[in-house]
């Protein structure tokens, strides 16, 4: 019988396959797409940001909710085991000026080959165009290959790796939620995490300013204040500043029907310095004119500062709104635009290795469960982290010689 059957070819499901087959234990992965890894691919366009050089415990501060849930993991396989395993497949890494790691060459798609090279090398199948499709009477895993009859494969052990809810057209579409709730697994609404939110703009701006960017501007939600761009959307605002804030905004919306972040359009400068260029002399200058000499606010940030209403009379309360312009978010831009999502199998239906406790023998990781991470590397990171858990919980049974799946 096959030792393990990893459904999912994403980077968790791929990790556990080089832990698990580097230790002579037959492997067979199982994915829907053509091909494997799509989201990895996908993620990699821009630079592929592994991971985040900060120290630990900032780190993991980043997991929300979930912090608790993966701080030993990411201690077990931290930052610099990830960059080591990157390096021995011939990958070599470096830190960027904002402490993100990425491989030299800033892609996915040559580590990505290295990986699979060495999975083909030490036995591992992969199967492509099949669809996890639920468990057998005797609690073997069933997949539906791409026009052909279902088949259930028999493993000592499966490990899950489907992924959550975004970016359904690379993969990850969550269809896998309703075989586990009949199975009395507890799975959390998935939700749209790194996202933008939609704004009831006026008319005028979203003529005038759709599609414009945002650049070195802070975005702040209650007490906190993230510096970075955006991008104006006749549907409201996107970009990595809003990203970094989102799973706060989105927890606002939902408690509050709608929630107010405010953007200052210059943040490397005070009130009291905007209050004296504002002073100067105007003459016959135009007011757009003036802003642009003295502020240098381009005409998509004159039509956003516009956008509550008219210029205040007063210099020192124009100078107030330059850097605090109340925007008011009503909700986020639907999950398949997502970078991530929050949401899934909830964490207390998981035991230290990540085996579902109803389900003994059958594994969970990454996206499937309910956490959620900004983007910065603590995606990734977090996904190899609970890979490595989960691959060394799958092969001490596979070294006890024990069945996994229980019906």
């Amino acid at each position: 019988m096959l030792d393990v059957l990893i459904l999912g070819a994403g980077p968790a499901g791929l990790f556990a396959a080089d832990q698990l087959s580097s230790q002579g234990h037959s492997v067979l992965i199982v994915d829907r797409m053509p091909s494997p890894a799509r989201k990895f691919l996908m993620a990699g366009r821009g630079g592929l940001n592994l991971t985040h050089s900060e120290d630990l415990a900032t780190f993991v501060s980043r997991y929300r909710n979930a912090e608790e849930f993966l701080t030993l993991m990411i201690r077990d396989y931290p930052p610099e085991a990830l960059r080591e395993w990157c390096h021995d497949l011939g990958q070599e890494t470096f830190v960027g000026s904002s402490g993100r790691v990425f491989p030299k060459t800033m892609k996915a798609s040559p580590l990505l080959r290295a990986w699979l090279r060495r999975l083909e090398g030490n036995g591992v199948q992969l199967r492509a165009r099949h669809r996890f499709s639920g468990f057998s009477d005797d609690g073997f895993a069933i997949v539906e290959p791409d026009g052909e009859a279902r088949q259930v494969l028999p493993a000592r052990t499966t490990l899950l790796a489907l992924g959550g809810a975004s970016w359904p057209k690379l993969g990850s579409d969550a269809d896998w939620v309703s075989y586990l709730e009949n199975r009395d697994i507890k799975v959390n609404r998935f939700q749209p995490s790194n996202c933008g939110f939609k704004v009831n703009w006026s008319s005028i701006l979203k003529a005038r300013a759709a599609g414009a960017p945002l650049k070195r501007i802070a975005v702040k939600f209650g007490e906190k204040s993230v510096p970075g761009e955006a991008v104006i959307s006749e549907e409201g605002l996107e970009g990595g500043a809003i990203y970094a804030l989102s799973a706060d905004i989105r927890d606002a919306i939902n408690a509050n029907g709608s929630a107010e972040i405010r953007i200052d359009l210059r943040p490397s400068s005070s009130i009291d310095d905007l209050v004296r260029k504002l002073a100067r002399p105007r003459g016959k200058q135009s007011y757009a004119t003036f802003l642009k000499k003295v502020l240098k606010l381009n005409p998509a940030e004159q039509i956003l500062l516009r956008e509550p209403g008219p210029f205040p009379d007063e210099i020192s309360e124009l100078a107030g709104l330059i850097k605090s312009i109340p925007i008011r978010c009503v909700a986020p831009y639907s999950i398949d635009r997502a970078i991530s999502s929050a949401g899934g199998i909830s964490l207390d239906e998981l035991d230290y290795h990540l085996m579902l406790k109803k389900l003994p023998g059958i594994y969970a990781a990454g996206e499937m469960l309910d956490w959620e991470a900004p983007t910065g590397g603590y995606l990734l990171q977090a996904c190899f982290a609970m890979s490595y858990r989960a691959a060394n919980g799958i092969a001490a049974i596979l070294e006890n010689k024990e069945r996994g799946p229980a019906t």
